[in-house]
């Protein structure tokens, strides 16, 4: 490990009197020490592991005794170095990577990111708080991440299995053709093949395999959504029972936003993280606003599942959706305004709101 740093000097704010700003990758991080007033104290390489960390937080107190630290990749390679600083009850803000435009102005190398980092806080650019990522959240994260995965290859092997029937030679093909779903699988994969010397045996035996791994993510899914079913309700049993919300719905909202709730300052900003929040798009006399496309994607569209869900079964949405009819709305400005308040109603009831469950019609 590698430090270089200048004396320390005192600041009179009586906000943070140090920003240590932080570049992590996935062996070592960099870290840059500024004064608040963005004045350079010094750097430090550090390993990504728990002594490293332990290793920061003593070089920090060298500069003053109320740190704040300014982090890239919290999600990621720096999420151990965020939890143990906030083991450490040391504040932690997560940064954005800088854009090109910055790159190409300044360069790019460890200790400019990291210090690039540290000057974004003092501009008040980085503000938002960091997942904690310590508690049941991060295990419903975890196992719907194996959910998503098992989905994923489940539907690619089935995707594959259908193909080899349909060019598989003909009296295989007609044997299997007229089969379906769970039928198809379970005779796929009762096939023997013998020595692979012809067409068919090969057949044979890539059907197999195919339903067989088929088979055992049927098994991976079932004891997965298990798990996540139990989680979910242990979490937030009033967000399970508003309507529309199942257990992956539930899982994608509680995800994005994370163990510690409370850095959703307010409903407007979990719109803003679900992407379901107008923007401003005004110029000289034209005043108008545009749909937000950034934002947190999956969770943009459990809403718009939650809606979709209501649109068909929940009688009140029906009403809704008749009187802005009739107003002139169309069905797609419809969908942006209910996906809009069931952001407000989600917000709500994970701040400790009632669930919100009509009988469906």
């Amino acid at each position: 490990m590698t430090a270089a740093a200048t004396a320390p000097t005192t600041e009179t704010s009586t906000g943070p009197d140090v920003v240590i700003g932080v570049d992590t990758h996935k062996h070592t991080h960099m870290a840059v020490a500024l004064s608040a007033y963005g004045g350079l104290l010094g750097s430090l390489k550090l390993d990504a592991q728990r002594s490293g960390y332990q290793e920061l937080i003593r070089w920090a107190a060298e500069f003053g005794s109320n740190p704040v630290f300014a982090v890239e990749g919290t999600g990621c390679y720096g999420a151990g170095l965020c939890r143990a600083l906030k083991g450490a009850e040391l504040p932690v803000v997560e940064v954005n990577r800088p854009d090109r435009s910055t790159r190409r102005r300044i360069g790019k190398d460890d200790t400019i990111d990291a210090e690039a980092a540290a000057r974004s806080y003092i501009a008040g650019q980085a503000t938002v708080i960091p997942k904690a990522g310590d508690d049941l959240v991060e295990m419903i994260r975890m196992l719907k991440v194996a959910k998503d995965s098992a989905t994923d290859n489940r539907t690619a092997a089935l995707n594959q299995l259908h193909a080899i029937v349909v060019t598989a030679p003909a009296a295989l093909r007609e044997r299997l053709q007229r089969l379906k779903g769970k039928e198809l699988v379970e005779c796929c994969s009762g096939l023997r093949s013998g020595d692979i010397s012809t067409p068919l045996a090969a057949a044979k035996m890539t059907l197999r395999t195919l339903a067989r791994r088929i088979q055992q993510l049927d098994q991976e899914l079932k004891d997965t959504v298990a798990q996540l079913d139990r989680l979910t309700m242990q979490h937030c049993p009033e967000l399970r029972n508003t309507y529309g919300i199942g257990v992956d719905i539930s899982a994608t909202l509680v995800v994005a936003v994370g163990d510690n709730q409370e850095r959703m300052k307010s409903e407007a900003s979990f719109a803003a993280l679900c992407g379901v929040n107008p923007l401003p798009a005004s110029s000289g006399k034209v005043v108008r606003h545009r749909l937000n496309r950034s934002g947190n994607r999956q969770a943009n569209c459990a809403l718009h599942r939650i809606v979709i869900c209501r649109l068909k079964w929940h009688q009140q949405t029906k009403e809704y959706v008749e009187r802005r009819t009739a107003e002139g709305r169309t069905m797609k400005e419809i969908i942006r305004c209910l996906k809009r308040f069931v952001a407000r109603e989600v917000f709500g009831i994970l701040r400790g709101g009632p669930a919100v469950r009509t009988a469906a019609v």
